[in-house]
């Protein structure tokens, strides 16, 4: 068992195998992770790392897909998956050309199994993507770095979280940053 930090760039961690696909930044290995499968076996890795990738990353549909296939692939049961990405309502995601996909705690959900096979069975509209994928995951945290002038009304108490989340949805730049943990689950949830 190992750990992978994925798009690592110059963030290198020590305990971790460094991945980046430019050779440029001197990783312990070079991958493309849009080319599959990658180069790890299944159910092989402990802890994947993924800090500020999973935004630029499958820009067609099926590339972003397969990522997510090839991440369930090579971890292990229980694996724990720390993405962190911009919010997809602030100038750090707005202003880089190079992001091609908004990453959102309801997207990454979409890869829930039960979550999925319970909205089927309400008659849901949501795609089960975890269960026509055969990945499943967890979501077991999210946390969110709010921004300026938010934060310190948010920290004072002038504002409420139920005021932040209505900025979060009326304003932009009220959100930095959203880091999620996902676990892996293995075998995927049966109902």
């Amino acid at each position: 068992m190992f750990k992978l930090n994925l798009g690592c760039g110059h963030d290198k961690r020590p305990g971790f195998i460094n991945v980046d696909s430019q050779a440029a930044c001197q990783p312990d290995q070079v991958v493309d992770l849009e080319h599959f499968p990658w180069p790890w076996a299944d159910n092989s890795v402990d802890e994947v790392v993924m800090s500020h990738v999973l935004e630029h990353l499958g820009a067609s549909a099926d590339i972003y897909l397969g990522i997510i296939q090839e991440l369930y692939r090579v971890c292990a049961p229980d694996a724990r998956v720390f993405i962190t990405v911009p919010h997809p309502r602030s100038d750090n995601y707005l202003a880089d050309p190079t992001h091609v996909r908004p990453i959102t705690a309801m997207g990454l959900q979409m890869f829930n199994q039960e979550l999925n096979r319970q909205s089927m069975a309400e008659g849901g509209s949501s795609t089960p993507l975890g269960v026509y994928l055969g990945v499943d995951w967890v979501m077991e945290s999210s946390d969110v770095k709010i921004l300026e002038p938010w934060a310190s009304r948010f920290n004072s108490g002038q504002l409420a979280e139920a005021d932040i989340t209505m900025a979060v949805q009326n304003f932009y730049n009220v959100i930095g940053d959203c880091t999620f943990v996902m676990r892996m689950r293995k075998p995927a949830f049966a109902g």
